[in-house]
């Protein structure tokens, strides 16, 4: 990290954990030799070995969350923890801990608020889980899709954020889904960011992840349907009103043609059908504006607790 931010800017490094016995000390002691500067937080989350112990004895700042989940963790620690640049960085010893001069450089010198680290594993031996490379990849597409925004690692634990983006963020997620929230804010919020390529690699031998590869891919999901709907609820219930639209027209069509052809209405509940249909989309059309104002307002409001903290910049 240059001199400059060194001198005018306080660097937080928070660090989750759980059950990181294994890993924690080289974590932390990689973390003080590229950042010696730095105020290291290792956020015990009710480990059940001894990852509190460890991470003392290296020199870290040991706080706990009881409440399990990762996104427990970064709440509480993003809510109580006072600096002007926070890294996160998992405490299993995968992410290359060199790199934070590095990103911290390019948030200060860029004006940026969020540098994302993209994980690039080792070329001879992937530090992905089996399918992990390939759903990560499913889902930077996914919010492409959805939010009109390219991202090439939205599951990255690896970031160097600003005190405004941090202390603007709602942190509501509970578990691995915290980097898609944190993800989805950047791009609601537009915040000037970028990606940098860092290191990737296996954990330690002995050491077994706590990603439940089925379990958090499907939080995931609904995490994204949950924030398309808050984020984009004009689309969302503009394509529900399109659905049954569709559908009413289908089953309106030949009553109709009837009507106007012999003058009757023979089939008067697929008429009912037909017109309750068109009344659903007609309301999830109404609904979707109405939601898409109060958005715009939260957005507002969003953008004004976030512009009421200073940049980081060197002066």
């Amino acid at each position: 990290m240059t001199s400059e931010a060194k001198a005018e800017h306080s660097v937080a490094v928070i660090v989750p954990c759980y059950n990181e016995e294994l890993a924690v000390a080289k974590v932390v002691a990689d973390i003080r030799a590229a950042l010696p500067d730095a105020a290291v937080y290792v956020y015990d989350n009710n480990s059940s070995d001894a990852t509190a112990e460890v991470a003392r004895q290296a020199g870290a700042i040991v706080r706990s969350e009881p409440d399990r989940g990762k996104g427990n963790v970064v709440r509480r620690a993003f809510a109580d923890v006072e600096a002007d640049i926070y890294v996160l960085i998992d405490g299993d010893d995968t992410y290359d801990a060199s790199a934070m001069p590095s990103m911290i450089d390019t948030l200060v010198s860029e004006h940026l608020d969020h540098v994302l680290g993209v994980r690039t594993p080792d070329t001879i031996s992937s530090a992905y889980r089996p399918g992990h490379e390939t759903g990560n990849k499913m889902f930077n597409k996914t919010v492409k899709l959805l939010f009109g925004e390219p991202v090439a690692d939205m599951l990255s634990g690896y970031r160097v954020m600003s005190r405004r983006f941090v202390k603007s963020f709602p942190a509501l997620s509970r578990e691995f889904e915290i980097e898609t929230e944190m993800t989805i804010h950047c791009m609601s919020l537009r915040v000037p960011r970028t990606e940098v390529p860092v290191g990737f690699r296996d954990r330690p031998p002995g050491s077994e992840s706590k990603l439940r590869t089925y379990h958090d891919g499907i939080r995931i999901l609904r995490l994204l349907g949950t924030l398309l709907q808050y984020e984009r609820p004009l689309l969302s219930y503009g394509l529900i009103a399109a659905f049954f639209a569709i559908l009413g027209i289908a089953f309106g069509i030949p009553v109709l043609w009837e009507y106007v052809t012999t003058g009757f209405v023979p089939r008067l509940p697929t008429a009912v059908l037909a017109s309750s249909l068109i009344i659903i989309a007609m309301l999830s059309l109404v609904v979707g504006l109405v939601l898409n104002v109060l958005i715009m307002t939260r957005n507002e409001s969003s953008r004004l607790a976030y512009l009421s903290y200073p940049p980081v910049s060197l002066k």
